[in-house]
């Protein structure tokens, strides 16, 4: 990993009409919209799509490194997030993040330590802990 801190460019370039082009050097672009909840057309990645995606990707990557780190063998992780938008403090803004993670270890594994490493990612998740909404962690584990 290289020293911190780290920085990340990123445009977003659009005309009066239409998406919005998001670009950052060595990516393929990504074409957003207003989502169907601000009149968008629904089809496109929304900042708000975005930021909630951002949650459930970091958790995952984060969940790699920790479980690299302690050994642990397992399957697959599986997390969906439900970002609330609402009015706080008088403006609009994410107020909650609720991560539903399900994990699935060979059998004979060690659910609760399963369920320990993903609450140590989640607390440990950068994404979540730049956020000001209160982030809730639902976990299931099984066995294959």
């Amino acid at each position: 990993m290289q020293d911190f801190p780290h920085h990340y460019r990123v445009a977003a370039t659009a005309g009066a009409e239409g998406e919005v082009r998001v670009t950052a050097e060595g990516l393929e672009p990504i074409l957003s919209a207003p989502p169907k909840e601000f009149d968008g057309p629904g089809d496109r990645w929304s900042p708000e799509g975005l930021l909630v995606a951002a949650v459930a990707d970091c958790l995952v990557l984060t969940f790699r490194s920790v479980a690299r780190h302690s050994r642990f063998e397992w399957q697959s992780l599986d997390c969906t997030v439900e970002g609330t938008l609402d009015k706080s403090d008088g403006r609009v803004r994410f107020t909650g993040f609720l991560i539903h993670a399900h994990m699935v270890i060979p059998a004979g594994g060690d659910t609760e330590k399963a369920e320990r490493l993903l609450e140590k990612a989640e607390s440990h998740c950068l994404i979540s802990a730049s956020l000001s909404g209160e982030v809730t962690l639902k976990t299931t584990v099984t066995t294959e």
